[in-house]
């Protein structure tokens, strides 16, 4: 089983991030990720992730922007 992001820009189109994720093994490695890089991700055009284990969806889309706000 693989754990990876789908990232989005604010319209829901998916985009490349500027900062490339390899699949992780569990969910708290990606959370862990993506905690670790939002700001690069957000600067380089990713307004919002959605994990996925294999091809399903657990969670997302989730904004970038809310963590800035924090």
């Amino acid at each position: 089983m693989a754990w990876t992001w789908r990232f989005e820009k604010a319209d829901g189109t998916q985009t490349e991030p500027a900062v490339r994720p390899e699949e992780f093994t569990t969910q708290g490695d990606a959370e862990s990720w993506v905690g670790e890089n939002w700001r690069e991700l957000l600067a380089g055009g990713v307004e919002r992730v959605t994990l996925l284990e294999d091809d399903t969806e657990i969670y997302g889309p989730m904004s970038l922007r809310a963590a800035e706000e924090s």
